[in-house]
């Protein structure tokens, strides 16, 4: 079974001053982790979100830093959860700039080996046929950038448009190369159930979300992450199962560990 960690599940550590991209690498390694999924939050130093143009010298010197130790843990970079890159804004020029981050993550994750990027397609919940139009060109785009680099492009039910099943399910059948990042919780709330049931066939990533648990180291905040896991199998799921743990009592190395422990029971 391959598994892995976003880093995301480690935000309140990072923003301590507790965990930066270097312990991120060597916490997946501790944790049994089979490759690398960082949230763009943990690489701040090579991106700032205002920041757009070629990597300076000092980016490059910290790109080489963290590859090497990667290199070292054995473990290979996986997944890339990028925000603040959405493809849909208000205006020509939102959008141009939300492109160039996305580029300029794109150039990253190939120069790095990334075998997926996550970018958010952004714009109301209705989604009219106005933004699913430039949402799908947007996408087309990034697919073709990322394709060459050996990227796989994917959507995650995250905010906006993406929260609605139909939404993702006619983007995932749009657009030709798409993959998708099913988060078991990330639906509108009266629609997880369905969300979780419709979208599970397009799944080409994971994110299983948890927050309490029980002294029997069950989920225990009414998710029930084991339902979501078995609609992924009994849709041929085969790929690696990440964690996105956000522990109600702020212990995030806990949350990870009993987040693992549960895809492990229920996915054996």
């Amino acid at each position: 079974m391959e598994l892995a960690i976003c880093s995301y599940s480690f935000h309140r550590l990072l923003k301590a001053g507790k965990q930066d991209m270097l312990r991120y690498i060597a916490d997946c390694r501790e944790l049994g982790c089979t490759q690398l999924d960082p949230w763009n939050g943990h690489l701040a130093p090579v991106l700032p979100r205002e920041l757009a143009g070629p990597l300076t010298a000092e980016q490059e010197a910290y790109l080489e830093q963290i590859e090497d130790v990667a290199d070292q843990s054995g473990l290979p970079w996986g997944l890339l959860a990028v925000d603040g890159a959405h493809i849909y804004e208000q205006t020509d020029s939102a959008r141009r700039t939300n492109r160039e981050r996305a580029y300029r993550w794109i150039d990253i994750a190939g120069k790095l080996g990334f075998e997926q990027i996550r970018i958010d397609a952004g714009g109301p919940e209705e989604m009219p046929d106005d933004v699913f139009a430039i949402i799908v060109d947007g996408y087309n785009d990034l697919i073709a950038r990322a394709k060459p680099l050996g990227v796989q492009v994917i959507i995650e039910n995250h905010w906006g448009p993406s929260i609605i099943p139909d939404n993702v399910v006619k983007l995932c059948s749009s657009i030709e190369g798409l993959g998708l990042l099913y988060d078991t919780h990330n639906w509108k709330a009266e629609l997880r159930d369905e969300g979780r049931r419709k979208c599970a066939r397009f799944a080409s990533a994971t994110h299983v979300k948890t927050f309490k648990w029980d002294a029997a180291g069950n989920e225990a905040s009414g998710e029930r992450p084991e339902e979501a896991i078995k609609l992924l199998l009994d849709n041929g799921y085969k790929g690696v199962w990440g964690v996105e743990s956000v522990p109600e009592d702020g212990d995030e190395y806990g949350g990870a560990r009993r987040t693992i422990d549960l895809i492990r029971k229920h996915v054996g």
